[in-house]
């Protein structure tokens, strides 16, 4: 199966969805069928490189297509979209690094091979590396990993939250500070038929009751001594985020491009109908509403071949994640304003697409973390 095939299958189901809309708006849960349908379709490959039998190349080659499924995925489910988007995402990290320096490459070379086969074999990872207090900063981290047994084996203790798609993810990535260390790694916890009742270190703290994305599952957990396994680079988190060049805010943004779409695509049909009844506020607001609907087409085309290009890819991502998050609420919001005090009807989609798109500033990273870097970058670039 190739990268078009996917992105076909993908397609065909986003177009089920979309008949399902109203229905599937009001979910508060994730439905396992959707995502064994999204594995049949191959959409797991995505996190898979094509020598392991995936359908990821690289970075440059990779970004778009990738994110292409993920914003037609988002035509038909927000929430859906959103989960996937964490599984290309999380895997991003062992993806765009199949080096490391030695004396890590062959333990790395392992772990990697560890990795893609479980998500060829059927398994969806996700995240929770976010917890209170943070700011969303992973190097905040406030929860420990304790060494256990010889063979690297971790126990993770602390508070997490935002853990979108738990109860459907196989595997969790996560950040916690090794024993005797100054600086955080990256873990992976092997959610499998975990119970979330305390029993087996892990406890459902906080059920996700998100105004948007209402049916992704971010739970909120507490992790009391629950077994980890760390990166086979350790002491490298930063290096390994950085190597992902900017396609994890581009595979974000993709969901939030998709609904916004489908919210003017709507919105289209509807104003057509009713040309000659609006008055000239609602016109003005459609007119808006239909240019930041551009400008966001514009700056998602920019970040995709910032990537491609390896232009600051990460910064130029992370810019158009951020303006594409301020577009896509005041769009969206604008549209309901068009449409009236319908949007406020459970039976209209046009009020649960403003909500799902408010999700994308507080992605990773989220709204303060987010400015406070693009203003360093910007004062290196002057001091350069």
């Amino acid at each position: 199966m190739d990268i078009h095939t996917v992105l076909k299958n993908v397609g065909a189901l986003s177009s089920r969805f979309a008949a399902e809309r109203n229905e599937r708006q009001q979910r508060r849960a994730l439905v396992a069928s959707d995502f064994a349908a999204l594995r049949d379709a191959g959409f797991l490959l995505t996190g898979v490189p094509v020598e392991e039998g995936g359908v990821w190349q690289d970075v440059r080659h990779s970004a778009r297509p990738v994110c292409e499924i993920l914003r037609v995925l988002a035509h038909g489910d927000s929430s859906v979209a959103l989960v996937c988007a964490m599984h290309p995402s999380v895997l991003a990290v062992w993806l765009t690094s199949p080096e490391v320096p030695p004396p890590f490459q062959e333990a790395w070379a392992a772990q990697r091979s560890q990795v893609f086969r479980t998500a060829r074999e059927g398994a969806w990872w996700g995240t929770i590396t976010s917890e209170p207090g943070s700011g969303g900063d992973m190097a905040k981290t406030k929860a420990m990993a304790r060494p256990a047994g010889g063979d690297g084996g971790y126990l993770i203790t602390g508070q997490k939250q935002f853990g979108s798609g738990s109860g459907m993810t196989s595997y969790m990535i996560t950040t916690a500070l090794p024993e005797g260390e100054t600086t955080p790694d990256l873990f992976f916890l092997d959610m499998r038929g975990v119970r979330c009742d305390g029993t087996a270190g892990v406890t459902l703290t906080s059920p996700w009751d998100g105004h948007g994305m209402a049916a992704t599952q971010s739970h909120a957990m507490a992790f009391a001594d629950f077994p980890g396994t760390r990166s086979a680079h350790p002491g490298h988190l930063l290096t390994r985020m950085e190597a992902t060049g900017g396609f994890i805010p581009c595979a974000f943004t993709a969901v939030i491009v998709g609904i916004v779409e489908a919210a003017v695509e709507a919105a289209r049909r509807n104003v057509a109908r009713r040309r000659e009844t609006l008055r000239a506020y609602e016109r003005v607001e459609w007119a808006r509403a239909e240019m930041e609907g551009w400008l966001i087409q514009q700056a998602y085309d920019g970040m995709l071949r910032a990537v491609e290009e390896g232009q600051e890819g990460r910064r130029r991502a992370t810019q158009a994640k951020t303006a594409i998050a301020e577009l896509a609420e005041s769009a969206t919001g604008r549209i309901c304003r068009v449409i009236g005090g319908g949007t406020f009807s459970r039976s209209s989609p046009f009020g649960y697409w403003h909500e799902d798109v408010r999700a994308l500033g507080f992605l990773r990273p989220p709204w303060g973390l987010v400015y406070d870097n693009l203003f360093e970058w910007s004062c290196a670039t002057f001091e350069e």
